[in-house]
């Protein structure tokens, strides 16, 4: 065979040696922009941390973490070789590395740094552009915070533990480890979502405060954290409660893992079916007033979802722009042929939509008062509503940018649609969101009052966010079947969130294509189908990875091992 039948050409080089997050311009001025709003003195700081972790997840070492731990999954071993119970999930080298990092780059410390939710977010949406399995316990120990909070003595001894930037595997009793992650386990077989219906009972001990549980969770991600925070039936009504894996004394909890999820995508991560009999647990909280006590883990955790929806968005474009920036098709880069131009234009509109959107809500984390509580109750539900359900046709719509070697393995497409259904189920799937919007637009009016304040800052720089705006709010006036109505509402209410910071923050011909698709409904039914009247090359242009920079050194695992 001539030799020259295997000379490859017309192939996009592989896309490592990046900064993930100086390359993002709507990322980078986001953070920016926030942080010059409240708090300047930071941007040094948090640029440097920033870059760093960009760079770490633009490298070949850690793109190669994230096949291997996708390639590996974790397994399960419920006894050992003696017959003893073990209940213990061995995960591959890289999956330790990747959450490791992730540890150590503060991604699970947010509530006590200055400007720490906008920091983290944009960690979160950075890292998890290298592997996403790993940022569930990532997500749930950062987001136990808030719930361990409502009893100062437990918040005491587990907080500076769940905030720690060491990350140790292996489970040992708490107190003898320098940082701990936790899980979350609410849903059972009978109730799913409606955790009201749990079956799980908690018997109390004479101890103060200290409970046995008997029952089981269908869903418990990630059973190798240090301790979960449980939902289960109390003499007083359903109540939460902390179970550590590991006792003081050293000895195991009961903690039954009696199978691993076999799931779509997120294989890096396990998710497991658990039973407790007689498993000792600590009240968080108190009896009866569970699903109040774990309600801002569950906000929290929330809010990841539309983080991790958004990073999945930004990966996809970005391998979409690069491809099509070095492959060639009826004698022109693709990137400058106009209907694929067309169609990145409308990727790239979704996704600094859904990162510009994500950024101020956790600046209003990070605000804390009464006014941005009130529009976080409305805006979170809304936005993991509405992101999390465009990441599926947008990861679908950027594989197909690259055709053929977009639908194998090893371009690591295939992974990201395999993921990206995923956040939109997690934590309460579209109905539970579009119906706890209508609970909060019933029972809250000062959360209206703040959206609408927000909303409102973007009042007459657009006639087709003004002619959105009023259509939205003849439909909440309008209480006709509004249960029924409640996902149209809910994408209404995203998208001209969505609009108004975009017509506030982006440049004009960003604004201007995202107001006339979305807004105007000058749009198809696909991806692809603006206008071709607007400045598309502009707005494909933004979407490119920005700079270029040194090729990074392959960043340190973050391990501690005993």
């Amino acid at each position: 065979m001539a030799a020259t039948t295997h000379t490859v050409s017309n192939q996009a080089p592989p896309l490592v040696g990046h900064d993930v997050y100086g390359g993002d311009r709507a990322l980078t001025e986001g953070v920016e922009r926030h942080l010059a709003a409240a708090k300047p003195e930071l941007r040094g700081e948090v640029r440097e941390e920033l870059t760093a972790l960009g760079l770490a997840a633009g490298s070949a070492q850690a793109q190669e973490w994230g096949a291997q731990a996708n390639e590996n999954p974790p397994k399960l071993r419920t006894h050992d070789r003696y017959g003893n119970r073990v209940d213990e999930v061995d995960f591959h080298p890289a999956w330790h590395r990747l959450l490791g990092h992730a540890v150590t780059s503060g991604l699970t410390d947010a509530w006590g740094r200055p400007a720490g939710h906008l920091r983290r977010a944009a960690g979160f949406f950075v890292w998890s552009q290298a592997e996403s399995g790993h940022g569930c316990p990532v997500s749930m120990t950062h987001a136990a915070v808030p719930a361990l909070r409502t009893d100062p003595e437990l918040a005491a001894e587990w907080e500076p533990r769940l905030t720690s930037h060491v990350y140790e595997e292996g489970l040992r009793p708490a107190a003898r480890k320098a940082g701990v992650l936790f899980g979350m386990g609410m849903t059972e077989k009978q109730g799913g979502s409606d955790v009201r219906a749990n079956t799980t009972a908690a018997v109390p001990l004479d101890a103060s405060g200290e409970y046995l549980l008997t029952g089981h969770k269908w869903f418990c991600s990630a059973p190798m954290c240090d301790g979960f925070l449980v939902l289960a039936q109390a003499p007083g009504g359903l109540t939460c409660f902390l179970v550590p894996r590991v006792l003081p004394d050293g000895t195991r909890n009961v903690f039954a893992l009696q199978r691993l999820k076999d799931k779509l995508g997120n294989r890096s991560n396990a998710s497991s079916e658990v039973e407790f009999d007689r498993t000792w647990a600590r009240r968080v909280g108190e009896e009866g007033r569970g699903v109040r006590t774990i309600i801002e883990m569950v906000a929290a955790t929330r809010l990841d979802c539309v983080i991790g929806s958004a990073s999945l968005m930004r990966q996809a474009l970005t391998q979409a722009v690069h491809h099509a920036e070095h492959r060639s098709a009826f004698g022109a880069p693709l990137i400058d042929q106009p209907l694929m131009r067309n169609v990145l234009a409308d990727l790239a509109l979704e996704s600094e939509a859904a990162t510009t959107l994500t950024l101020r809500l956790a600046a209003a984390y990070d605000a804390g008062t009464e006014q941005e509580k009130a529009f976080l109750r409305l805006a979170v539900p809304a936005a993991k509503y509405w992101v999390t359900k465009r990441c599926t046709p947008m990861v679908a719509e950027a594989l197909e940018c690259l055709g053929g070697n977009g639908y194998v393995e090893e371009s690591g497409l295939p992974r990201l649609l395999r993921e990206s259904p995923l956040n939109s189920i997690w934590e309460g799937s579209g109905n539970v969101q579009a119906l706890d919007v209508l609970r909060a637009l019933q029972r809250e009016p000062q959360a209206l009052g703040a959206f609408l304040e927000e909303i409102g800052l973007a009042r007459g720089a657009d006639h087709r966010l003004d002619a959105a705006v009023r259509n939205l709010l003849t439909d909440l006036a309008d209480l006709e079947g509004i249960e029924a109505r409640a996902r149209r509402v809910v994408e209404r209410m995203a998208l001209v969130l969505q609009g108004s910071l975009l017509v506030r923050w982006a440049p004009p011909e960003v604004a201007d294509a995202f107001c006339a698709s979305r807004l105007g409904r000058d749009w198809g039914a696909a991806f692809g189908t603006l206008p071709h009247s607007l400045n598309l090359g502009a707005v494909v242009e933004r979407a490119r990875i920005a700079g270029g920079g040194p090729v990074p050194k392959p960043p340190r695992s973050g391990i501690r091992t005993r």
